[in-house]
């Protein structure tokens, strides 16, 4: 079902620039202006140079920041900053991490999986799943920067179902006992450990075990397409050529279903152009949802808030509930759909979901038009969606409860598309690790 390939890495030369931890970075759609800026000034050689450059002034089709970041590539190449490794291999990733918005004494979690190069499939072929639509303009910046390159620097990150876990065993023994190439903690605190699998034997084991699973893009969609668009354009360039190339694969980290360390958070929405009157609000979605009211004041808001979210949690595993806060009002409000109008068991996956339902039965009644849309904020936290629209940032928030994995597999099984920003898949691989730099 799916070629998974091990590869000679390209990896930084932690004798020349130091810490790994100084020179990567996260991935680059998550990254805002002023973290691109802290990037750049944290250390010469930090990854974020090619993959998320500045523009400058005077920036032309022939000098601009994709231009910019293959030539910094290429010094890096020639000075040994970045070295390729003698062999092949996969490398054997993991992440532990504290959750999200827990208690300081919550257990960890640790995120398992591993990096290798996937053979691009169509996204119709039945092999590799997508789940969310994606933006053009997303995609055209990820294939300027891929055509000046030709270089993966973060990886897709795609999912597999084996519910034993034997790929990750495998990979674990292997390991075993010996130093992890990448031991350090990440800004965000999770601690990200590298081994590199060269084994031929266990290469074998593990690309055979992949052969037969297909992959469910978890994060990534966009630099998935962009792959697909600059295979594409180099097969067009290379009328004679045979046999796979460079550019038929594409970096991924691999991931387990199953894996107890896979955490999906909710992606709230936040308004933030003027909505209806409370009252409006209520005569528009009465007839559907049952309004639940949690009244505050200045004295009471951080307590009211705690039940209000923890309603929302807990209510939301009984049936589709959403949380709403309006700007200028003093309560908080649950908004449970009502049981004649839940989808029912025959509706496609996609229409069960908790994130389509709030897009079909709120957001579009209380933002209509495409202009209000394209003006909402997303946010994967409880409290900077409610403190958004305290603080006049936003208008109002639309809360709802994280998607789960199964229902990911069951859309992109169907060979539907959520609607946009519908997960956020946590902890997100590091962009930097391991590079991919095609040779041709």
């Amino acid at each position: 079902m799916s070629q998974i390939f091990p590869f000679q890495g390209m990896l930084y030369d932690q004798t020349l620039v130091g810490p790994i931890k100084d020179v990567v970075a996260p991935p680059y759609d998550i990254i805002d202006t002023n973290g691109q800026k802290r990037l750049h000034d944290r250390h010469p050689h930090n990854i974020i140079r090619m993959e998320l450059g500045l523009d400058q002034t005077g920036d032309s089709p022939a000098h601009n920041r994709y231009t910019r970041a293959a030539t910094t590539l290429q010094t890096w190449l020639n000075e040994g900053i970045l070295k390729r490794d003698a062999q092949p291999a996969v490398y054997y990733h993991t992440i532990e991490y504290t959750p999200l918005y827990s208690a300081p004494d919550a257990p960890k979690k640790v995120l398992r999986g591993f990096l290798a190069l996937a053979k691009l499939e169509a996204l119709d072929s039945g092999h590799i799943y997508p789940h969310e639509n994606t933006r053009a303009a997303a995609k055209t910046d990820r294939l300027n920067l891929i055509e000046a390159c030709r270089s993966n620097f973060s990886p897709i990150w795609s999912l597999y179902s084996d519910p034993l876990g034997a790929i990750i065993q495998l990979l674990e023994t292997a390991t075993k006992g010996t130093p992890a190439r990448y031991d350090f903690h990440d800004d965000a605190g999770c601690r990200e450990c590298l081994w590199t699998v060269t084994d031929e034997t266990v290469l074998k084991q593990v690309t055979d075990a992949m052969h037969s699973k297909p992959l469910f893009i978890a994060d990534g969609h966009h630099r998935y397409e962009t792959a697909l668009n600059y295979q594409k354009l180099r097969r067009q360039q290379m009328s004679h050529q045979t046999g796979l190339q460079p550019f038929d694969s594409v970096l991924m980290l691999l991931t387990p279903l199953e894996d107890p360390g896979l955490t999906v958070l909710p992606t709230h929405r936040v308004a933030t152009t003027p909505l209806p009157s409370s009252d409006q609000i209520k005569t528009v979605l009465g007839d559907v949802f049952e309004l639940q009211e949690y009244p505050f004041n200045a004295s009471t808001q951080d307590h009211t808030r705690s039940q209000f979210l923890a309603s929302l949690r807990s209510e939301g595993k009984k049936a589709p509930v959403f949380g709403l806060i309006r700007q200028g009002d003093n309560r908080y409000v649950t908004l449970t759909l009502k049981p004649a109008h839940r989808p029912s068991i025959q509706a496609s996956p996609r229409a069960q979901l908790d994130v389509s339902l709030l897009q079909q039965l709120i957001v579009t009644k209380l933002c209509p038009t495409q202009q209000e849309q394209e003006a909402i904020l997303y946010t994967k936290d409880d409290h900077e969606a409610l403190d958004w629209v305290a603080n006049g940032t936003g208008t109002g928030a639309f809360l709802l409860n994280a998607t789960k994995v199964s229902e990911v597999q069951a859309v992109a099984a169907a060979g539907e598309r959520m609607p946009h920003k519908s997960t956020y898949f946590y902890p997100k691989p590091l962009t930097g690790l391991v590079i991919n730099v095609m040779n041709g």
